[in-house]
């Protein structure tokens, strides 16, 4: 019975650290896909609008674009105050480059009114990323002059719906002007503190709006390759790529809040991975101190015979890491299984509002498998050297005159 127990607290044990990691993998991978599609890796603007969606302009020029677009890989530069610094080299590079005007305005629809920033957008957007939430059935591809695309939040706090008209009023130079919108489209992208401020409209209408030129933007967004190289990409476009009197900043030091919370769940996740691994160790313990216990008249033969404390404690560490093997094997199954029932048909719900998902997302990566199992095996098994010297203090004369 204890057998069967121990293989059981293995089992899932293992599971549940394959399915922690799984989970704190896929949940920060989810988020930050959101984040990033919906803000873009940089952005390029004026210094001082960084903190403020203020539209300051400057010159949209094609050539800075190409320039950005055109840089692949990217390596680093040593630090001359730490000798022996070796470069490394960026993963990949910039893979887009998009322009955009924010300007705040106050949507009022049948005596509600809402604030809400307008997000300008031109031919160079890419509407790939933003179609992923979109609601209907049909994927944007461009907006005309008076079309805005909303959020859910946004049209369910004012009714709205598609095709639905609405005012948008501005203050310029301290005048109030109007403009009216038709709701081309609703999005919905979970991150409630977006949602509930941003709309998208046509770069062309923001432009109207301030009576800017067709050159004019207040900032350009930049996609990479690969998220790994956000702060290498970022300082080398500011001391390499943007004039002097433009700022480079990435998404993570635009809102760092949201990503130390993701940062801090890899201590729980730890937590959690090491209460089972400690859960793993006691079960197998007493495992093999109750075999030993269990043992002792065959233990004390088999030293009258001559075998030696070492050999006969191989036997029951062997017999120990064959039960763990078996409880590893049990808990990938057990954990694997569940991740996949997981991600088919999500059965396990959250609360959008704390977590910006309305479900548990997961991401198993060989490597973490790898890590759980081979870590698990090597740290149980050096646990058990220790209880294995049980061996040593039974003595056999005791053992067999007591039988």
């Amino acid at each position: 019975m204890i057998l069967w127990i121990a293989t059981g607290a293995v089992g899932f044990s293992v599971a549940v650290m394959i399915l922690s990691l799984a989970l704190m993998t896929g949940f920060k991978q989810e988020i930050t896909r959101k984040m990033f599609g919906f803000w873009g890796h940089i952005h390029i603007s004026d210094p001082r609008s960084i903190r403020s969606y203020e539209a300051l302009p400057f010159e949209y020029d094609s050539t800075l674009i190409e320039s950005i677009e055109s840089v692949e890989k990217v390596v680093s530069t040593p630090d001359p105050d730490m000798p022996g610094q070796k470069p490394f080299e960026s993963k990949g590079g910039v893979r887009h480059v998009q322009s955009y005007i924010y300007l705040p305005g106050i949507i009022t629809h049948d005596d509600q009114m809402e604030g809400i920033v307008l997000k300008g957008v031109g031919d160079d957007y890419d509407w790939k990323v933003i179609n992923q939430y979109n609601e209907s059935a049909t994927a944007w591809t461009g907006l005309g002059e008076e079309e805005l695309i909303i959020s859910r939040i946004t049209a369910d706090r004012l009714k709205l719906k598609q095709d639905d008209k609405l005012i948008l009023h501005f203050v310029r130079e301290g005048k109030q002007l109007q403009r009216r919108f038709i709701i081309k489209g609703i999005y919905k992208t979970g991150l409630e503190e977006n949602d509930a401020k941003f709309a998208i409209a046509s770069i062309q209408r923001v432009r109207d709006v301030l009576k800017w030129d067709s050159t004019k933007v207040s900032g350009l967004e930049i996609a990479i390759d690969d998220i790994d190289d956000l702060d290498l990409i970022t300082e080398y476009i500011y001391r390499e790529e943007i004039p002097a009197h433009l700022y480079a900043e990435n998404i993570k030091e635009k809102f760092p809040s949201l990503f130390e919370w993701l940062e801090l769940q890899d201590i729980n996740t730890i937590v959690i991975i090491g209460l089972m691994l400690a859960v793993a160790i006691i079960n197998m313990i007493t495992a093999l101190l109750i075999l030993i216990l269990e043992r002792t008249q065959m233990i004390g033969i088999l030293k009258s015979i001559g075998a030696r404390d070492g050999s006969i404690r191989q036997v029951f560490l062997w017999f120990a890491m064959f039960i763990t093997i078996g409880g590893i094997l049990i808990g990938n199954i057990l954990g694997l299984g569940l991740a996949w029932l997981q991600n088919e048909f999500k059965f396990v719900k959250l609360d959008e509002t704390d977590y910006y998902l309305d479900y548990a997302p997961v991401m198993v990566l060989p490597w973490h498998l790898l890590v759980v199992n081979v870590g698990a095996l090597l740290v149980i098994g050096l646990c058990l050297i220790a209880p294995s010297f049980l061996v040593s203090k039974i003595n056999p004369i005791k053992t067999i005159h007591f039988q």
